[in-house]
């Protein structure tokens, strides 16, 4: 080979050797500038997906089984009688829990909480890492992220729970306050012995209110958060035990790092045992019905204000009672010892219908502080203090005599009705100024001529109060009774003649109002079991139970000196044991379905109605009850009512009506019985009134009926009764009945309500 093609093939192997081989399968895509063109078009979607993935996803609206609370019902004194709801769960305001708790919560779960973005991406990649290899449930959330959980989400361990997590807690972090989500972790979160949210846990360990919380208390508290049921105290094994109080030490110790903590008063700190899980708060005995009435009154007043009734079913309230422990134990003894212990179902059928009711209202206030619902709430759930099934009977009246006085409403020969007025009081007499025949009958017969209204209501003659709604006019005496304080929208509250014996339904809590308003010298008092309420911290504003006037003061008190009369020598004279001023009213219904005796003295209105009632809660007779024949108000709801007073007052200075009235005190001599064998209208006698402040209530005329209901033997001293002249007027002739027979038109006789 020559020199030249030497050079040449020298150069052509230095040209093959420079040149670098081509590429072939796939390793051409993995070049450096490839893959770093796949990083960046990896991180350019990963941020377009996460974007697109912020956006997609909304904050939803919460999980209402996360606010659910528990409703908590204490009594006047701040106890706890009872919890209602599924759910023990309370809320409170952040500003209800002490700077202590909510940094020892804090130090235990997410430390660098107050400058943390919401969220912790390496721990949440970690727990989806962890979800997807089948590892459970891990740790490393932040409190934003638990509280979106508890409150928005759920407790499912999956991917798309987790990234929706991830996503929500970035736009709640943006959108709400940190202290606004402490408040929701600390009410949502789970603490075991069925307590949700800190308050509820509070009660549960300590018995106490969460801003009554100790700093140790505290730290107890946010360890369970981290296992509830293996850190409980109560149930914890050694281990368990162990655990937990390291875990306070943890809390401690963490406080101090962030500064939230004195060391020195960290090194004083003892762990002590939380108490034992409080006795489960039921609605057994009378709390049932305490309960009930004041959900009842609370319902009526969200409706007033505009809210729906759901705001009471949506939990979180503190409702507390009004009710008087002393009185009420007083009620429930005395219910007891006058009544029950007479009872033998086993040796009487008649004694397994006798259900008994009360209501006692301090009528100052409006507030009721006693109620007797029945023996057991969870046994015979109906209230019997505030059913309106049962006729109030004789009880009603004192509303058609304030009526009468209210309207200044005169006979049917134009007398003014007074204390005095003289009704005829024979016995099936029809009444007159009415089309409607209606005739009642007084009890065995009760027929004594002419006698004034004040023997009248003594004596619970029904013929006279016939009459005397007729002359005042069905619907001026409904009227009043509402303006007083009865439920007019019973379905048998009508305007007939029959309603002046009380023929409608009203319960022991209506009544209770009704002389309330009466004992109150006629200001409307409705009665009313709440003290206070307020829900998840804010109080609501209550209505005074006592309003304006629904009578005038004269005519309350003008009634409750002629109701004296039927304590001191009336049916009601059994009540004279209590020793103090009392005016009240007996009744007895239709068949001896119900009785009643309500009465009041100046400082204490009480209602008792017993009632019969059947299987299947039909109306039945009370007769033979306790082995007795007929039960009259006088009886034992008049004994009750005494032995309950009595002691409920007991250690109080006996009050004085302060009565101011033009009733007179006196009443006018009583004529003989009608001559003429037909009954007569209502006769025009009737004394002047004079203006008085009595200190005693008017005096009967020496008359006494054996037909009344019984009573106690009256005080043997009474002062004499001064005559009064009649007016000048003659009495008007007898005006003839409209009908005879004492028959009501189905051919029934009226049955007789004393």
């Amino acid at each position: 080979m020559g020199r030249a093609e030497a050079r040449r093939a020298q150069k052509s192997t230095r040209t093959a050797k420079g040149k670098k081989a081509k590429k072939s399968g796939i390793r051409r895509f993995f070049t450096w500038k490839k893959l770093l063109a796949y990083f960046v078009a990896l991180i350019a979607l990963g941020a377009g997906a996460c974007v697109a993935l912020y956006l997609y996803v909304d904050v939803p609206k919460g999980n209402s089984q996360a606010k659910l609370q528990s409703n908590v019902f204490k009594d006047a004194d701040g106890k706890i009688i009872a919890r209602s709801g599924d759910v023990n769960r309370q809320e409170v305001p952040i500003d209800k829990i002490p700077l202590d708790v909510q940094h020892a919560v804090v130090a235990a779960e997410n430390k660098n909480f107050y400058t943390d973005p919401g969220v912790d991406l390496m721990g949440t990649a970690r727990g989806i890492f962890n979800t997807v290899m089948g590892r459970g449930k891990q740790g490393g959330s932040t409190i934003t992220q638990q509280y979106v959980k508890n409150y928005y989400l759920d407790q499912r361990q999956t991917v798309t729970r987790k990234v929706k997590e991830l996503v929500i807690s970035l736009k709640v972090q943006k959108e709400t306050d940190k202290n606004e989500i402490l408040a929701g972790y600390l009410n949502t979160s789970f603490y075991g012995r069925g307590a949700y949210g800190i308050q509820a846990a509070s009660r549960a360990y300590y018995n106490k209110d969460v801003d009554k919380l100790t700093l140790e208390e505290g730290a107890y508290l946010a360890a369970l958060l981290q296992a509830p049921s293996q850190y409980d105290w109560s149930v914890a094994t050694p281990a368990g035990k162990e655990n937990a109080k390291a875990r306070w030490n943890y809390v401690l110790d963490k406080m101090v790092e962030q500064k939230w903590l004195d060391k020195d008063k960290r090194a004083g700190m003892q762990f002590k045992e939380p108490g034992k899980p409080p006795a489960q708060k039921g609605l057994t005995g009378q709390n049932g019905y305490l309960v009930e009435a004041a959900k009842a009154e609370m319902r009526r007043k969200l409706i007033k204000d505009g809210r729906p009734e759901s705001d009471l079913d949506a939990g979180g309230w503190t409702i507390t009672l009004s009710v008087d422990n002393k009185k009420q134990k007083a009620l429930e003894k005395a219910v007891k010892d006058k009544l029950l212990d007479d009872l033998d179902p086993k040796a009487r059928a008649v004694d397994k219908n006798v259900q008994v009711g009360a209501a006692s209202v301090d009528p100052k206030t409006g507030k009721v502080v006693a109620l007797y619902g029945g023996t057991d709430a969870l046994q015979h759930w109906t209230n019997n203090a505030t059913r309106e099934d049962y006729q109030v009977a004789s009880t009603f009246k004192p509303l058609i005599f304030a009526s009468a006085l209210e309207n200044k409403s005169t006979t049917q020969n134009k007398v003014r009705i007074n204390a005095g007025t003289l009704y005829d009081s024979t016995s099936e007499r029809p009444v007159t100024g009415t089309e409607e025949h209606f005739a009642p009958e007084n009890e065995d017969g009760y027929s004594h001529g002419m006698i004034p209204v004040q023997k009248a209501m003594n004596d619970s003659v029904n013929s006279v109060f016939a009459q005397m709604a007729i002359d005042v006019g069905l619907p001026e005496v409904k009227k009043t009774a509402v303006d007083m304080g009865m439920n007019g929208k019973v379905k048998d509250f009508v305007e007939k003649p029959a309603m002046s014996l009380g023929s409608m339904g009203n319960s022991p809590l209506h009544m209770a109002g009704v002389y309330a308003t009466l004992a109150h010298h006629g200001k409307k008092v409705t009665p009313s079991i709440i003290k206070s309420a307020s829900q998840n911290g804010k109080d609501l504003s209550l209505d005074n139970p006592v309003g304006g006037d629904a009578i005038s003061r004269n005519t309350a008190d003008g009634v409750t000196t002629v109701l004296k009369g039927v304590v001191d020598d009336g049916t009601a004279s059994v009540v004279q044991s209590v020793g103090r001023q009392v005016a009240g009213k007996t009744g007895t219904s239709d068949d001896n379905k119900s009785a009643w005796f309500t009465g009041y003295t100046p400082d204490l209105v009480t209602a008792v109605g017993l009632f019969g009632e059947g299987e299947g809660g039909k109306q039945v007779t009370l007769k033979g009850t306790g082995g007795n024949g007929r039960v009259n108000g006088g009886t034992y709801p008049a004994r009750i009512w005494a032995a309950y007073t009595a002691d409920a007052l007991q250690g109080s200075d006996p009050e004085e009506f302060d009565l101011d009235t033009d009733m007179s005190t006196t009443v006018p001599a009583i004529p003989g019985p009608p001559a003429s064998s037909s009954p007569s209208a209502p006769a025009s006698h009737s004394p002047s009134p004079t203006p008085s402040r009595p200190s005693q209530s008017p005096s009967a005329p020496p008359s006494r009926s054996p037909s009344r209901e019984p009573s106690s033997p009256p005080p043997s001293s009474r002062p004499p009764v001064p005559p009064v002249t009649p007016s000048s007027k003659p009495p008007s002739p007898p005006v003839p009945p409209t009908g005879g027979g004492g028959l009501e038109p189905n051919g029934n006789r009226e049955p007789i309500r004393n």
